[in-house]
């Protein structure tokens, strides 16, 4: 045998999301681990960037990221076939599970408030919206994501999620241009389904 035969060491490969995806719905639980541990960094700062947002909860960024996470993974029907589809689920299942902690602490202190900042990077000063704005807002943007889902999916990733137009853009293989448009659509729909609060705020400033 050769020297370079005998000294010959294979490298791991790294399988792709789309390809883990397919074995986690085949039952393969060792799937999930793989592609947490892959899309763990970027969950971890979506999920930061999200609790910036809202107060008036206890979460942390890693509760936040392990308990919507093992939901997903429980899951048998996970409606995702790639990386950017996963993780907008993700930041779907982190937004609602921040806003049920604050309906829950909200039940708990009766008359306790939430804030959430302005719909938009422009810090406008002022005092944020109150917890029914969140919650309207919440409701206007499930709205949206029945008529328009590619719009309700900017509101979450760029807002929500703190993406940049970039990032969007690159995750849903459109021109940061279509982004941009997407985005101004769904704040004038949400502006009319709220008509103050955080979606006013937003559209004053631009």
């Amino acid at each position: 045998m050769s020297d370079s035969a005998s000294t010959t060491v294979s490298t791991p490969v790294t399988s792709s999301v789309t390809e883990l995806l397919e074995r986690a719905k085949e039952g393969r639980t060792i799937a999930w681990n793989e592609i947490y541990a892959q899309l763990y960094r970027e969950l971890y700062r979506l999920a930061r960037a999200q609790l910036r947002r809202t107060f008036g909860h206890t979460l942390t960024p890693t509760s936040l990221l392990s308990e919507t996470w093992l939901r997903l993974a429980r899951k048998q029907d996970v409606m995702a076939e790639n990386r950017r589809q996963l993780i907008g689920l993700m930041v779907s299942a982190m937004r609602k599970a921040i806003l049920d902690e604050v309906r829950r602490r909200r039940t708990e202190k009766r008359g306790g408030h939430a804030h959430v900042e302005p719909l938009d990077e422009v810090d406008v000063g002022g005092e944020s919206p109150q917890v029914e704005h969140l919650l309207s807002l919440d409701a206007a943007l499930d709205e949206l994501a029945e008529l328009h889902p590619r719009l309700a999916q900017v509101v979450e990733w760029r807002y929500f999620g703190g993406m940049s137009e970039a990032e969007i853009a690159m995750a849903l293989d459109v021109h940061v241009r279509t982004v941009r448009r997407d985005w101004q659509a769904a704040r004038m729909f949400l502006l009319q389904r709220i008509g103050d609060g955080s979606v006013r705020t937003a559209a004053d400033v631009c």
